[in-house]
């Protein structure tokens, strides 16, 4: 079975994709296209251009689109009718076959949820997976169908996840943000495992074994890696601030280079490595930083290789400009 390496790619970043990164990855998903009424809406993506420059790099390579993103809205009222299904699927087929990409990614942040500022609704359970059979009755079974799925229990309660898993190529879990803007427990937003004292219970390891039990196969299952930090800050100086109770919600940090540069064992943080979530975090005195580094990821990239699963994908390519985390990503997988 061959491991899949997926990076999602901001449109502002794709001018900077290097050759290096593109012999380094097997699936770029494009951020983001949008759902605009019932059509497919391309304006945020003004550097679609540099797809045949990349491309020329590694011909394997997949050019997928991601449509949707935190806060971004439409699914919902789209998705509710048969006609509006099919438009938006139709004018997906179009920019597919405008731009020679290879899929469409559904990044709907979140079915039945209106948390991010978007419109809601009961029946976005059923329509989700509606939508999922339109995109692929559009895009035909060579061309790629799959999503981005939440960490938490709340997904799989609001879709169908059998159905879709039926469906998709692929189920991208975004095993990061587990720990997001919502909580003051301090602690990993990206563990592979769950550590003793995590009340959360949150992890990589935890919500694989929930989408398994739902329906997903693990030759469908893609877990998730942060190229990004959280930071909560006003912790009191005990376990190092690790599931401690801070004065803020765990506020989206620093990419990993400038953690480098700037943050790890450097002005006053000092690395800690929690060996039970296999996973690093800094800490000052009051303030905890939680990310993945190369030793998490080479510890994710082993883990999911063990369990027999699909791949790993990563958010968000420009957080890393110096690439440690993809080519430490990149060695694990390889390796035999």
């Amino acid at each position: 079975m061959k491991h899949l390496i997926l990076g999602y790619v901001c449109d502002h970043d794709l001018p900077g994709v290097t050759e290096e990164d593109a012999n380094m990855l097997d699936c770029i998903n494009l951020a983001f296209g949008k759902v605009n009424g019932k059509r497919l809406d391309m304006r945020e993506m003004k550097h679609i251009g540099d797809l045949p420059r990349i491309r020329a790099w590694n011909p394997k390579l997949k050019f997928i689109l991601s449509v949707g993103g935190w806060g971004a809205g439409g699914f919902s009222l789209m998705s509710r009718t048969e006609e509006g299904r099919r438009a938006f699927a139709a004018s997906c087929r179009e920019i597919a076959d405008m731009y020679r990409l290879d899929g469409i990614d559904i990044d709907w942040e979140y079915p039945c949820n209106d948390s991010a500022g978007i419109d809601a609704d009961p029946s976005d359970r059923e329509n989700f997976t509606h939508l999922l059979q339109a995109l692929r009755d559009a895009l035909g079974a060579d061309r790629v169908v799959s999503i981005a799925a939440g960490a938490g229990s709340y997904f799989i309660r609001d879709t169908e996840m059998e159905k879709v898993a039926r469906i998709c190529d692929w189920v991208q879990i975004m095993t990061y943000d587990i720990r997001s803007g919502f909580q003051k427990e301090a602690g990993h937003h990206t563990g592979l495992f769950t550590s003793p004292g995590d009340r959360l219970n949150g992890s990589a390891d935890a919500s694989v074994k929930a989408y398994l039990a739902a329906g997903v196969p693990r030759e469908k299952t893609v877990i998730g890696a942060a190229f990004y930090s959280r930071r909560w800050d006003g912790l009191p100086n005990e376990n190092h601030g690790l599931f401690r109770m801070s004065g803020t919600v765990g506020q989206y940090g620093p990419g990993y280079t400038k953690l480098e540069e700037e943050f790890i064992n450097k002005n006053g943080f000092t690395r800690y490595w929690d060996d039970d979530a296999k996973a690093p975090f800094l800490f000052n005195g009051s303030s905890l930083i939680s990310y993945d580094d190369p030793e998490s990821i080479r510890c994710k990239c082993e883990w999911l290789k063990k369990e027999n699963l699909l791949g790993i994908m990563y958010w968000d390519h420009g957080s890393d400009p110096s690439r440690k985390l993809l080519r430490a990503m990149s060695g694990a997988m390889r390796e035999k």
